[in-house]
């Protein structure tokens, strides 16, 4: 654990501690407080945390469980129906060499990958560039990609 996480922990245990005695208000107003005080690496500790308490994937939606149709119900038209897919992966198949950076500007903008992060991702084309999208998430995406010389799909 590195030394300000460390005294992240330190400090949100005393916080516990604290609030523990105090009305309701006063304690979202100390946390409030504290969340304020903190400087760029716990709150990036503190983010990392709250996502792994909360069961929040990096690029998607929060985890949850897939349930499967029965196999009793699956030659009915109903079935097919209610089997149509919701969640999608958005994939980059190819882009203009010209527009690279742009595109990678994009990738950015739509996710939370640093520069070098975005840059291998976009140069390892075929990739998932979002996953856990619907599609009214996903289409201004693809239409600005689109439109800076991208070939993105719906997976």
């Amino acid at each position: 654990m590195s030394r300000s996480a460390a005294r992240f922990a330190t400090r949100l245990v005393s916080l516990t501690r604290s609030l523990s005695t105090e009305a309701p208000a006063q304690k979202v107003e100390r946390i409030a407080t504290e969340l304020l005080d903190l400087n760029r690496f716990e709150r990036h500790d503190f983010t990392v945390l709250w996502r792994l308490k909360m069961g929040l994937h990096r690029y998607g939606a929060p985890a949850a469980p897939v349930v499967a149709p029965s196999p009793a119900s699956s030659g009915s038209p109903a079935a097919a129906a209610a089997a149509e897919k919701t969640v999608f992966d958005l994939k980059l198949e190819k882009y203009d060499s010209a527009a690279k950076i742009k595109i990678i500007k994009e990738v950015r903008a739509f996710t939370d990958l640093g520069l070098k992060e975005a840059k291998d991702l976009v140069e390892k084309v075929p990739c998932v560039l979002k996953k856990g999208l619907t599609k009214d998430e996903a289409n201004p995406i693809m239409e600005k990609l689109k439109e800076l010389g991208a070939a993105v799909v719906l997976e």
